[in-house]
């Protein structure tokens, strides 16, 4: 709280004189780094911290937004300094999550005119180049034709992976 304190000073006369100094007490700042984020593995995100008239991050980065790619899951504190020269910290993890292990299972070779079927694996979400989402597809391609599947996983991270169909021609 803000409080005023008094003095009085006696000289080697017995002459008084009488002062005060008032203390003002400045509340800290509320700092405040952002809401936990988790991120896929190679992945960047922003922090943007608020509350302060100027930044310090842990790594050195003095802005009220950074931009940061972490490989591992991290946590990063902020110092907030606000008009009256005041600090308060924050912090904020950034978990990272790491990539599904996407399977379009083995390579395939099939006769021409036939179809197959393809079975990705990694995931709970698919996405094949053909457009579509099922985890197993049956193609039926005219020649040799190399099939790409994202996997996206729980986190919504997605990898990819490819399986090559190759169209034998039929016996003469």
């Amino acid at each position: 709280a803000t409080e005023t304190y008094f003095v009085t000073v006696t000289d080697g006369n017995g002459c008084t004189a009488s002062d005060d100094v008032t203390v003002t007490v400045n509340p800290l700042p509320t700092a405040d780094a952002g809401m936990d984020v988790a991120i896929c593995d190679g992945d960047c995100t922003n922090l943007t911290a608020s509350s302060g008239i100027s930044y310090m991050w842990d790594n050195g980065e003095t802005d009220a937004t950074i931009n940061v790619c972490p490989t591992i899951t991290t946590t990063y504190i902020v110092t907030v300094t606000d008009v009256n020269g005041c600090t308060a910290s924050d912090d904020v993890t950034v978990t990272v999550n790491p990539l599904p292990t996407a399977d379009a299972g083995m390579d395939v070779a099939i006769c021409e005119g036939n179809c197959t079927d393809l079975t990705a694996g990694g995931g709970v979400g698919y996405s094949w180049s053909t457009g579509e989402t099922d985890a197993m597809i049956n193609v039926c391609p005219l020649t040799t034709e190399t099939y790409i599947v994202t996997v996206t996983d729980g986190n919504g991270c997605t990898a990819s992976d490819d399986v090559t169909v190759t169209v034998n021609p039929l016996p003469t």
